[in-house]
């Protein structure tokens, strides 16, 4: 006679670890996104912001239609080379520096073009938009003969009480919003965890029962 046994196996359900809940994906996003944009408020620092502002006059003070195009084509020129090389002098920094914190915007409806500067010193915003300005009013009253335009600087650049970059909470703001943004949005794709489970043995009877159940051979 010989002795078999049977060996069945059914799965059993693992308990779970504990799970931290969904909405805390949410909550660590604000908090994380909170704390990097208030940290990059306060490494930035305030940045100040200085214009001034210059307009294109006829020469001859007659056909004021060449003096609208003029304008356009002295705000694209306030940035070109030629015009930082000679700016940066009176500025006191280098023409990589103008290159990057001067813009200019000229008005469609007016022979008007503005010079802003930007820096962390207000004083330093101020010399940077001036100088650039002479720069390019010496640059027009060069070619006025063929040009038949002048610029003339009519309004300054003053120095800047208030800074015009955002603080560091109002970049902890958006850095919050942001971060709970991104928080969403994982939980959103986060695909949901599969139950645990394993398959085990059930258990085998003795010898003597195994005999019992399927006799004698």
């Amino acid at each position: 006679m010989t002795d078999t046994s049977t060996h069945r196996r059914r799965r059993v359900r693992l308990p779970r670890p504990p799970r931290l809940p969904r909405w805390s994906w949410l909550a660590a996003g604000v908090v994380v996104g909170g704390l990097v944009g208030t940290g990059y408020g306060l490494v930035k620092g305030p940045v100040y912001t200085a214009t001034s502002y210059v307009v294109a006059v006829p020469v001859d003070k007659s056909d004021p239609a060449p003096a609208l195009g003029m304008a356009q084509a002295y705000g694209r020129a306030a940035t070109q080379l030629a015009v930082l090389q000679d700016a940066q002098a009176q500025a006191g920094v280098p023409v990589r520096t103008l290159q990057e914190n001067v813009r200019t915007a000229a008005s469609p409806e007016a022979p008007v073009v503005a010079v802003s500067a930007t820096s962390s010193r207000p004083g330093l915003a101020v010399a940077m938009a001036g100088g650039v300005v002479r720069a390019l009013t010496r640059h027009a009253d060069e070619i006025q003969d063929n040009t038949g335009v002048r610029l003339v600087q009519f309004a300054p650049a003053a120095r800047p009480t208030d800074p015009t970059s955002a603080s560091p909470a109002v970049t902890g703001a958006v850095g919050a919003s942001a971060g709970g943004l991104l928080g969403g949005l994982t939980l959103l794709v986060r695909p949901r965890r599969p139950v645990d489970s394993v398959t085990e043995p059930a258990s085998v009877p003795p010898p003597a029962v195994a005999a019992d159940l399927h006799g004698p051979h």
